[in-house]
């Protein structure tokens, strides 16, 4: 070939280079601009889910138990509304008793029987940290109106750990134990996606085990059944660890990614996990319970104060979690069968 030949073919491969560019540059421009979006509106999510629980939480519609004479209730009742409005939503129970099962029960997150040696301010401590002071608040209150008030504890917690903190901070290691075992088994178990799932169920268990000893003997902040609240820590972990290892199978790498927003930026400030989910706005509290870290710390509380009482609707919830990610990685096997084919 000659030097003009050679001179004369040179632009136009480069003008076909460039023509073949243009394409990959558009795409790879509309990727950047689908990932900024999509970032911008996970900051946005992960704000929303902090701050509304944050700033709009309290006491709103929270479900309270009455009993007694229809005349004294009533009176009660309209005290209580104008002291604070909408903060209760009342029941009214046929009789003390009935009141103070609804609230063992958990259908209430305390209450108020009148009865023949005066007013009893029916509270559970374990129902969640504000309650304890709010409903000393109440029944201060009362009193100085020269009502005789008696305050009887239904579901107390630890001495050791009067406000229940410990269980508040069970939501990271939930969220931690369950996002780190993902991406644990993710990294050293390749290719092998149902002895990830076998791995994540053998680590949450012992690791239930394991958090179950350290609240309950090591610093007493729980009590109740070990056994039972070692098996719902582990349902807990395990919910999202199968759950984002599922996500991974059939997603990829963003599949991590998108576990971690909904385990660590949604689920956590949706728990209501030491405040009990009563006390975060409506419809968010409720959301939450429905959520692994919700479902789990809303078990826990029924275990360690309530004898077990309303918990299998948590864990329901949990093994749905599980279930749900042995199912994606199901799907992502056939998925690979079919491809191999």
């Amino acid at each position: 070939m000659t030097e003009s030949s050679t001179a004369t073919t040179a632009p136009a491969h480069a003008a076909s280079a460039e023509a073949g560019n243009k394409p990959a540059k558009k795409a790879s421009n509309g990727r950047i601009v689908a990932m900024v979006l999509v970032l911008t509106g996970v900051i946005t999510l992960m704000l929303l889910a902090f701050l509304t629980p944050a700033i709009n939480s309290g006491p709103k519609d929270l479900p309270l138990a009455v009993a007694g004479p229809d005349q004294a209730v009533n009176k009660v009742v309209e005290g209580l509304e104008q002291k604070q409005p909408g903060a209760f939503d009342v029941t009214n129970y046929e009789s003390p008793e009935a009141a103070r099962e609804a609230i063992q029960n958990r259908d209430a997150i305390g209450g108020i029987a009148v009865e023949k040696d005066g007013i009893h301010v029916l509270v559970a401590s374990g129902a969640g940290t504000p309650y304890k002071q709010m409903f000393n608040g109440l029944s201060q209150g009362l009193q100085q109106s020269g009502q005789k008030v008696t305050t009887d504890e239904l579901a107390p917690t630890t001495e050791e750990d009067p406000t229940g903190l410990g269980l508040s901070v069970l939501a990271m290691p939930l969220a931690f134990g369950g996002m780190a075992s993902a991406a644990i088994f993710t990294a050293t178990l390749r290719g092998r996606r149902w002895g990830k799932i076998v791995g994540s169920l053998m680590f949450s268990f012992a690791s239930g085990f394991v958090l179950a000893a350290i609240m309950q003997f090591g610093f007493h902040s729980i009590d109740g059944n070990y056994f039972e609240l070692a098996g719902i820590l582990g349902l807990g972990i395990a919910g999202t660890s199968m759950f984002v290892l599922g996500l991974e199978s059939l997603l990829g790498a963003p599949g991590l990614g998108i576990g971690a927003i909904l385990t660590i930026f949604i689920a956590n400030p949706l728990s209501g996990i030491g405040t009990g989910w009563q006390w975060l706005p409506s419809p968010w509290g409720a959301i939450g319970q429905y959520l692994p870290i919700g479902a789990a710390g809303n078990a826990v509380r029924s275990v360690a104060y309530f004898e077990g009482n309303a918990v299998w609707h948590s864990v329901f919830v949990l093994i749905a979690w599980m279930a749900l990610g042995c199912i994606f990685v199901a799907l992502s096997s056939v998925r690979n069968r079919r491809k191999s084919a």
